[in-house]
Order: structure tokens, then sequence, then C-alpha cells
């Protein structure tokens, strides 16, 4: 008797998880090269940031060092 709950539950489950997946909207071709190229700008961006700071950080302390 407990096999056939199961069976039944992981049919339920499954039936679910069908539901949902035909849900999903996918992104179509140039949305997901949009976006791609957006992510890859705004990493570039943020990397060319960060090294700055962080040049001019290093510098500055090197500086303050310097005064001692």
């Amino acid at each position: 008797m407990a096999g056939k709950q199961e069976v039944s539950k992981t049919r339920t489950w499954w039936d679910g998880v069908k539901a949902e997946w035909h849900k999903i909207i996918w992104p179509t071709r140039e949305d997901l090269v949009k976006k791609t190229g957006t992510v890859a700008a705004v990493s570039v961006i943020l990397g060319v940031i960060i090294a700055i700071l962080d040049f001019l950080i290093q510098n500055g302390i090197d500086w303050l060092l310097g005064l001692f």
C-alpha cells in the first residue's frame, strides 16, 4: 500500500514540475545578446574603476608611509 502512495506523490510532484516548466518565458536571442553585452560592459567598467581606486589608494598609503 505504501508503494502506491509514494508513486502517486512522485507523479503529482512531477506533474507540478512539468506544469511550472511550461510557464517559463525564455528570452529571445536578441534579448540574450543585449543582456550579455550589458553584463560584460558593466564588468569591464567596474574592473577599471576598482583598478584605478586600488592604484590611488596604494600610492596614497605609500606617500603617507614615506612621510615617516
